[in-house]
């Protein structure tokens, strides 16, 4: 195939994403716009590029540990179906034949789907999840799935079954959780579309601590199912390295699905991005004090600038606090009662072989009374209608996406710090899951010590496409300040 300029660069370099992705080849490295631009020009066939992101995914898989399972046989098939419309003008749309992960939270047909668990029988699935099934709908090609902690509970990706995931940024360091992998994944080619869960910040987390794009979508419109274990805090979003990309794979999830009883009864609208926002007569919050602990003073500066330049585009930005009084305690015990619903399906005798901080979790949230589980659902209530209030007053909520870069493997928390568990300093995400309002992070530079640092911006429920629209302008706003384009 022809070269081709990358998105976000500079005469065919990719200046903004750095060492990570640079050594991949360049199918890899486009994005889905592009890659579909190619497919219909026929300078590039489906089947060219899932072979090239499959060998991408088994390399740094020995450097990275972000897959437990990938389905060469499977994804070749698919891309080559894929290529077949692509030929006849029958492409089923903009994703037919891009190259896709699933995290192992989610059941993918013929795919062993083992929650990070040792636990767990290790079959086949029998059925897709609404959200895979929706994905492989547009045509879609699953190349495997990407690694979680142990059934996902907790803000770092490293399990009994697959061990840790890292950063690419500097490999000692995590990747944040629990959709690891999938950042992982997404930060280093291997694919275009990344699915993710968030039930407490675990898509918007690791998306932060390595440099790309993940939207927590507003409750309900991506069907969950099966239903999460720690209930209707579990949110299905995209992660991706541009929001477009992020965008057309929200778009595609957006279905109504009989199996997920949480789902409102009214449909969304798939998000159509807005690229010429007038942001003047706009009105921002900006919280950056977090519920427990400081803000790095790096991450702090960054989100300030960006807020300057919202301003400078017309917004009026005012500091803001978190309403509803002690968020962290409700969460916790909605949390961690969760944990202990899921351990308790586990039978004693296998107990041993889990996280030992998932059976802490356990053992904490199995102790709160009946009336303290009312009273946390009570608190939730009453704090989602605060939040619904405050974006009635402000059309976004921005703040760091997390107060603290990535810390070493293989810990929970920051060593050295003040925190206790890892919800403490996930502080500017788990508020968003209890109120259930789209949230997305996005990259906005790094560190004088080379990390990334993470943007996040909320929206009203059900404004997915603003809060994407808003999010891209901000890494064009930052793209032209730091002489690159987003």
């Amino acid at each position: 195939m022809e070269d081709v300029p990358l998105a976000g660069s500079k005469n065919g370099t990719n200046d903004r994403s750095v060492a990570p992705i640079s050594d991949a080849d360049i199918l890899c490295r486009l994005t889905a716009t592009e890659l579909t631009s190619l497919y219909l020009k026929r300078k590039a066939s489906p089947v060219e590029v899932v072979r090239s992101v499959l060998a991408r995914a088994a390399s740094i898989n020995e450097q990275f540990n972000a897959f437990v399972f990938l389905d060469d046989e499977g994804a070749m098939a698919a891309a080559k179906e894929s290529e077949r419309r692509w030929l006849n003008g029958a492409a089923l749309g903009p994703l037919d034949g891009i190259p896709a992960t699933i995290k192992d939270l989610m059941t993918v047909k013929d795919w062993p789907t083992r929650f990070g668990s040792t636990v767990t029988a290790g079959e086949c699935s029998q059925a897709d999840a609404p959200s895979v099934e929706a994905l492989r709908a547009v045509g879609a090609v699953l190349i495997g799935a990407t690694t979680t902690p142990e059934f996902g509970w907790k803000a770092v990706t490293d399990s009994p079954l697959s061990g840790a995931t890292s950063n690419p940024w500097d490999p000692k360091l995590t990747c944040g959780g629990s959709s690891g992998g999938a950042s992982v994944a997404a930060l280093t080619g291997c694919g275009n579309l990344h699915l993710g869960t968030d039930g407490g910040g675990s898509v918007r987390i690791p998306a932060a601590f390595t440099g790309v794009v993940g939207h927590k979508p507003s409750f309900g419109r991506v069907p969950y199912y099966p239903p999460s274990a720690f209930g209707t805090l579990g949110h299905i979003g995209p992660i991706a390295r541009t929001v477009e990309d992020a965008a057309l794979m929200l778009g595609s999830m957006t279905v109504r699905d009989p199996r997920d009883w949480s789902q409102p009864t009214t449909e969304f609208a798939s998000p159509v991005l807005d690229r010429r926002r007038e942001w003047r007569g706009s009105r921002i919050g900006l919280w950056s004090k977090p519920i427990v602990g400081e803000v790095d003073p790096e991450i702090l500066a960054a989100v300030v600038r960006v807020a300057h330049l919202l301003e400078e585009a017309g917004a009026a930005v005012e500091p803001i606090s978190l309403p509803g009084g002690d968020v962290l305690a409700t969460f916790n015990i909605l949390w961690f009662a969760g944990a202990a619903n899921r351990v308790s399906k586990i039978a004693d005798k296998d107990r041993l072989q889990l996280d030992p901080g998932l059976l802490r979790a356990a053992e904490i949230g199995g102790c709160f009374a009946a009336s303290e589980y009312a009273q946390a659902l009570l608190h939730r209530s009453v704090f989602g209608g605060e939040m619904d209030r405050l974006l009635k007053t402000y059309d976004f909520v921005i703040s760091p996406t997390v107060p603290v870069t990535a810390f070493p493997l293989m810990h929970d928390v920051p060593p050295g710090s003040t925190y206790q568990e890892w919800t403490e300093w996930a502080c500017f995400n788990f508020p968003i899951n209890l109120s259930q309002q789209p949230a997305c992070s996005v990259p906005i530079g790094l560190t004088t010590g080379g990390l990334p640092i993470g943007f996040q911006i909320v929206g009203a429920r059900g404004a997915d496409a603003d809060v994407l629209g808003a999010a891209m302008q901000v890494m064009e706003f930052v793209g032209k300040i730091d002489g690159s384009s987003s």
